[in-house]
């Protein structure tokens, strides 16, 4: 692994020879913009114009070692610490995955749907880009997270810092009953989860960059019951989700029905619907309470 110079242009072929075999074109142009401006506070335009331009010594070895990491598989926001999630900025480490897309239409839905509400909870909060989101926007509300892992809890409070916002945090093991209704001590207006839901057989459909760096104890669900989270969540809400409350869902397709019907059965939801995503998968799951 050579760069020929320090030209920018240089290191802008480098990357393309060295993460053509792992990556298409244009994520590896995606990957080195968010290298350069972490690394330079180079925007897109400056890639543009000052591609004949030399980088120092210092800063061509930092994005020669992050390129190193690149090809082992490693992904860009865990090498740079760093992940944006609804225009904020997050810390991000193997702890806790790395903020999606799909979660970011979560919430959108949630706060174009519960512009006044109280109070939320995010459960299985991760780096915590879900509830931080919320209070951001919803300067007003109270908000919680909590998460299983002391590990994910640290993070999410670094990001608390991070984002200058207030939110609360618990560490708990939602599957387990008594725990969870003794830790979680207040109800809510909207209650949020998005849980493990990878099934075990799905394992091999998933990037090395995955698989390889994510934690597994927040991608996989337990093969014997592969929406044991919901359920869990689902029967919480008759304690702890207020009358007339929101509870939303991220979902596995896959299972998105056996979701759906097992919370119609609780008999506690005037309406529960699934709502697909941007690219048409049945995403999310959206129900009232009575």
């Amino acid at each position: 692994m050579r760069i020929a110079s320090n030209s920018l242009a240089h290191l802008i072929g480098f990357y393309h020879s060295e993460l053509n075999s792992i990556y298409e074109l244009s994520e590896i142009d995606a990957i080195l913009n968010l290298a350069l401006e972490h690394y330079l506070g180079f925007s897109k335009a400056d890639v543009v114009s000052k591609k004949k331009e030399n980088l120092n010594q210092s800063d061509l070895l930092k994005l020669y070692f992050c390129c190193k990491e690149l090809k082992k598989n490693v992904p860009i926001q865990y090498i740079l610490k760093e992940a944006w999630f609804y225009n904020l900025k997050f810390y991000v480490n193997q702890h806790v995955l790395i903020p999606r897309p799909e979660t970011e239409e979560l919430v959108g839905l949630i706060l174009k749907e519960n512009p006044t509400a109280g109070s939320f909870l995010d459960i299985g909060t991760g780096s915590g880009c879900i509830p931080i989101a919320i209070k951001n926007n919803l300067k007003n509300s109270n908000v919680s997270g909590c998460d299983i892992s002391p590990s994910a809890l640290e993070v999410a409070k670094k990001n608390v810092e991070l984002n200058k916002t207030e939110v609360h945090f618990i560490e708990v093991d939602i599957l387990n009953e008594q725990e969870s209704s003794k830790k979680i001590e207040t109800t809510f207006d909207v209650i949020i989860s998005n849980p493990p839901y990878i099934k075990a057989d799905e394992k091999n459909s998933l990037s090395e960059h995955v698989i390889n760096n994510e934690p597994h104890l927040a991608l996989f669900v337990n093969e014997q019951d592969d929406i044991i989270f919901y359920k869990k969540i689902i029967d919480l809400c008759q304690h702890k989700l207020n009358a007339k409350g929101k509870l939303y869902f991220e979902l596995n397709p896959l299972t998105a029905q056996n979701v759906l019907d097992y919370a119609n059965a609780s008999k506690q939801f005037v309406k529960v619907e699934l709502i697909k995503d941007m690219s048409g998968k049945m995403r999310f799951l959206r129900a009232e309470k009575n």
